[in-house]
């Protein structure tokens, strides 16, 4: 902060007394350590003030207000011009806070208050900002005094005559006047005087004498002529409100200017200007952002100013933020509710705003009323973090931890002991009922036959093996598809022998176990028998034995069986401290460690109101674990198997959750052969991505693999693959995962790029190649890529002859997957072919015309017709989309030749170019008398004739069924209905209908009998007419009965 500067007296005024300096000094009293002081700033400088205040005996945090004036708030203004900062020392509880003006202005002069209250306590200090003017420095420029006074336009010219003359002349004593009549005649001198008085009289520092000069100089208030008041420094208002600017003026009649910005205000409905004897006010009604302006009273050459401030009133959150806990692809949506419809609020991820021009488009912004919304539709690993959302009232945050999406097991395969002909059940099951999977012996993957199925329902999948033989035995493995896991058991094959067949007991301790139902219960076949647990219970752990005998001896085992469960719920959790920013958090161990010893705790928390509870730590936590200030880092995380050879297998892992202030400097991947306990490291240097592949394995072994990370204070806690690696490389069939879109026609216009991935799988690598109508693709028409997991089809510009099917072929040795895709490139279609005029009547005209000879490859979907008379020449459309090759076209107008012209269109759009009609429809004038022809009474009788005739049918025995056909004739025809030329008669089995002209005849559930020839004859006075059909009744043949 700028020291203040000292004012000196003027020489009249008398030094003010000590004890009065001592009363001007301000005491450090209340919370305040340091206060701001007064001082003399200068324009266009920065200046910085600063005040302390001792937290130690507060309990919350203080907050600490700056105002101008009494009551002008500060803190709404901050900006570029004004800045405030505010930061805190742990140690000695001190906060400090500045506010720094950059580039004073004069508007900056006035008195300040600082106040800082918390809690019950409150206290306040007084401070005032004097600005000067930027000191002009004074060029002294003694050519100056050699300018010609008398010499016109020449008056810049330079004359030396008079030093010429002045070496002849003797100098007349300059008068001795007192260093103090010096200054007494500075002060009264105009200022444009002071260089020659400078220079009369010896004085070299100018610049000194100004600044000397400027401290002695006192600084009259300007009286003004035409206000007797004037508008104040400033003015507050809040936002909707009205505020009254008043002046008092000396002239009563006198008329007065208002300004904003230095625009001249005219009178409205907002702005009321009232003139009441010497008082002048405008007022501002229902004050708004754009009312924050600067403001002028004018009055003839004399002014006042004054600065409005508007302030809106502060948004507040009344809901605060949730804190989320999701995996990868959930949807996360963060929601406020603020006191204020309509508030701005500002959306922040870490130290980054959030802007709705985001051009990812992952994040979506929503407002509803007070609702604000942040929507993430697929949450991202790099979405973890803090988010922010702020208002002009406060603000609130919510942490958001997203973590990789797992595939749980919740039942492992387990190892099976079977006898000769008995059945083998593998089965487990996993979190997700979508996953499926595939199940392999000993690396080659088992195919179902009517010995062996594969089953899935819901989340269980099962091997079932019936009729075990010897070659059944082995290591099964089931690998769900999509993730890099696996499940393996032992299938052990076991005959037993032995004359006579032995007699089993099973004891627990010395009880004999001997039930055969309930839960606890003993199982016996011939050469086998199990003893049952159902729903293991703690007192079911003990030791158990089974003895077997016959005559030729006796035979025992024992077994103990421990019982483990999850441990209970910690005791007597209780907060026996909160600091600042952390709480100590202290407890005891549960009753019941679930029969194995407690690895430590996990703790969470959640904020007051709120259901969801988010992780506080992801390593169980000890109380014996010490603390290092640089510490290994935790374990790598999610190590899991990408894929496997016969001699390599790849593996991919994340970042320890915890590295700490050691850093990671990479990592090191071990292995060994299941069963040793020597590990091997695979690399001589430390890998630094989070992927490796263990080349040189033995082929058929099984392997252990893990994962350390290094860093400065050591290696850390391995990762270890929970099951070995049998080193052989899986055969897949190859399989073609063609996408949705492209199992229909995919269609494209001329031109178009055309890039299709097709992605497959398949181990090892597919081969993989195009043919298209049956033979291979031309490859300087078409472009074609393959990786090991897809094969990408690329046309840079799609012509009507790359249209076809196209077929990807995909091999493994003799195994072979195929997909056809059906290409369509279109174009825009010709034009319509022999567009005339085949008829004009009235005010219409008719028009055909035959579809195009080139349709663009595409269906045509209308036609479009237009019509131009030939004295404008000026098309105007009549018909669009006309699906017909034909139209009428009406209202046309009476003396007018007209022309017709017809686009075809389909998918593309119209034709390029349009058909003309080879004739033109005239329009003819008729005069004003209408004749009519004489009537002439039509002849209407005619014999009859069949318009529509018969229809042979076959149809199923006991399905009813209609033969139908027309007739016309007048008089109205006798209609007669005949079966093999005998006259059907009232049989109810038929039913006759006529129905203005349309003869049916309703046969009731025909069997072979009604099959024959049909007939129907019409006969009225004029003739007789008569058509015929077969109808065949058919018996449907009898499904064959098991």
């Amino acid at each position: 902060m700028p020291e203040p500067t000292e004012q000196a007296p003027p020489p009249e005024a008398d030094a003010p007394t000590e004890a009065e300096q001592e009363s001007e000094k301000t005491e450090l009293t209340g919370l305040f350590l340091e206060k701001p002081e007064n001082t003399v700033a200068i324009a266009g400088k920065d200046v910085v003030f600063v005040a302390k205040v001792d937290s130690s005996t507060l309990v919350r945090k203080p907050t600490m207000k700056w105002l101008k004036g009494k009551w002008l708030d500060l803190g709404s203004k901050a900006g570029k011009h004004l800045q405030f900062k505010e930061t805190y020392d742990r140690n000695t509880k001190v906060y400090t806070y500045e506010m720094k003006l950059v580039k004073v202005v004069p508007g900056d002069a006035g008195g300040y208050r600082c106040e800082v209250t918390a809690k019950e306590k409150c206290d306040s200090c007084t401070f005032e900002i004097s600005v000067e003017a930027a000191e002009q420095e004074a060029q002294q420029d003694i050519l100056s005094a050699f300018k010609r006074a008398d010499a016109g336009e020449d008056e810049g010219d330079l004359d030396f005559s008079a030093l010429l003359k002045a070496t002849k002349k003797k100098k007349k004593p300059q008068p001795q006047i007192e260093e103090s009549d010096v200054w007494e005649l500075l002060k009264s001198a105009h200022p444009s005087e002071y260089e020659k008085i400078a220079f009369k009289y010896g004085i070299t520092d100018l610049r000194g004498m100004l600044k000397r000069l400027k401290k002695m100089k006192t600084v009259e208030p300007k009286v003004s002529d035409a206000f007797l008041r004037r508008l104040e420094s400033a003015y507050s208002v809040q936002k909707g409100k009205k505020i009254v600017l008043s002046v008092e003026v000396v002239d009563p009649n006198v008329e007065v200017k208002w300004l904003k910005n230095g625009q001249e205000i005219k009178p409205s409905a907002k702005y009321i200007m009232e003139s009441n004897g010497n008082i002048r006010t405008l007022t501002i009604n229902k004050c708004t952002l754009a009312d924050d302006a600067a403001y002028e009273c004018v009055i003839g050459n004399d002014k006042c100013f004054t600065e409005v401030f508007v302030k809106e009133p502060p948004v507040t959150i009344t809901k605060l933020l949730d804190d989320y806990h999701v995996v990868v692809g959930e949807k996360v949506e963060f929601e406020i509710e603020v006191s204020e419809e309509g508030a701005h609020v500002i959306w922040c991820f870490e130290d980054q705003e959030l802007s709705r021009e985001d051009k990812t488009g992952r994040y979506r912004f929503r407002k509803d009323g007070k609702r604000h919304s942040l929507i993430i539709q697929e949450a991202m690993l790099e979405d973890t973090g803090m988010f922010y959302v702020y208002t002009n009232g406060g603000h609130s945050k919510g942490e958001l931890i997203v973590e990789e999406k797992e595939l749980e097991i919740l039942q492992s395969i387990a190892d099976l002991t079977v006898k000769s002909a008995e059945q083998a059940m593998f089965k487990c099951e996993v979190s997700d009922e979508k996953v499926m999977g595939k199940w392999f012996k000993d690396g080659k993957e088992v195919q179902p036959s009517d010995r062996i199925k594969i089953t899935h329902i819901g989340r269980m999948h099962r091997l079932t093996i019936d009729d075990v033989k010897p070659e059944d035995a082995g290591d099964y493995t089931f690998v769900p598809d999509g993730y890099a896991l696996s499940l393996s058991a032992k299938l052990n094959f076991l005959e037993i022998t032995g004359e006579p067949a032995p007699t089993v007991t099973w004891t627990k301790g010395d009880k004999v176990v001997a039930e055969t139902e309930g839960r606890v219960r003993v199982e016996s076949r011939t050469g086998l028998s199990s003893f049952v647990i159902e729903g293991a219970e703690r007192e079911d752990e003990g030791n158990y034995s089974i003895t077997v005998t016959n005559p030729a001896g006796e035979d025992k085992a024992n077994l103990f069986i421990k019982i483990v469960d999850v441990p209970d719920p910690p005791e007597h959790v209780k907060c026996t401290g909160v600091g600042e920013d952390c709480a100590t958090i202290v407890w005891e161990p549960p009753k019941f460690d679930g029969g194995a010893p407690v690895k430590g705790y996990l703790m969470e928390r959640k904020k007051k109101g709120s259901s969801r509870w988010t992780k506080l730590n992801f390593d169980v936590f000890l109380n014996s674990k010490p603390f290092m200030p640089i510490a290994p880092t935790s374990e790598p995380t999610k190590l899991t198997v990408e894929d496997v050879t016969d001699t390599t297998c790849s593996l991919k892992w994340l970042a320890p959750e915890k590295i700490g202030a050691g850093g990671l400097d990479g990592y090191v991947i071990e292995f060994c052969k299941e069963g040793d306990t020597e590990w091997q490291v695979a690399n001589t240097d430390l890998v630094e991505r989070q992927s490796y592949t263990v080349r040189n394995l033995p082929t058929g072994e099984k392997m252990n693999f893990r994962v350390v990370a290094v860093n400065i204070a050591g290696r850390s806690p391995p990762a270890v693959l929970s099951q070995p690696v049998t080193v052989r490389e899986i055969m897949e069939h190859p399989k073609i995962r063609l996408p949705r879109h492209l199992r229909t026609k995919y269609i494209r216009r001329v031109g178009e790029t055309i890039n299709l991935v097709i992605p497959f799988q398949g181990k090892p690598r597919p081969v993989a190649h195009w043919l298209k109508d049956g033979e291979p693709v031309d490859p300087k028409k078409v472009g074609i890529r393959n990786s090991n997991v897809d094969s990408v089809l690329f046309i840079r510009s799609a012509e009507r002859d790359h249209s076809g099917k196209y077929t990807l072929v995909l091999k493994i040795e003799n195994m072979e997957d195929q997909a056809t895709l059906d290409i369509r490139i279109i174009d825009k279609p010709g034009p319509p072919l022999a567009v005339k005029v085949t008829d004009v009547w009235g005010f219409n005209a008719a028009l055909e015309w035959k579809p195009p000879k080139d349709d663009g490859n595409c269906e045509i979907s209308g036609y479009t017709i237009q019509k131009a008379d030939m004295k404008t020449k000026e098309w105007f459309t009549v018909y669009e989309h006309n699906r017909r090759t034909n139209c009428t076209v009406s209202d046309l107008v009476m003396g007018n030749e007209y022309m017709f012209r017809v686009f075809s269109e389909n998918l593309c759009g119209l034709s390029e170019d349009p058909s003309l009609s080879k004739n033109t429809a005239t329009i003819s004038k008729t005069g004003l008398e209408c004749k009519r022809a004489p009537f002439k009474e039509k002849d209407v009788n005619a014999a009859p004739k069949f318009t529509t005739p018969l229809v042979d049918r076959s149809v199923v025995a006991g399905y009813s069924t209609a033969i139908s056909c027309s007739v016309r004739g007048f008089p109205k025809p006798k209609i007669i209905w005949m079966k093999n030329r005998m006259i059907i008669g009232e049989d109810p089995k038929y039913l006759m209908m006529n129905h203005q002209g349309v003869l049916t005849l309703n046969i009731r559930k025909p069997s072979t009998f009604d099959g024959g020839k049909y007939g129907c004859m019409a006969v009225n006075d004029l003739g007789q007419d008569e058509v015929e059909c077969t109808l065949v009744v058919r018996v449907m043949a009898a499904e064959k009965k098991d």
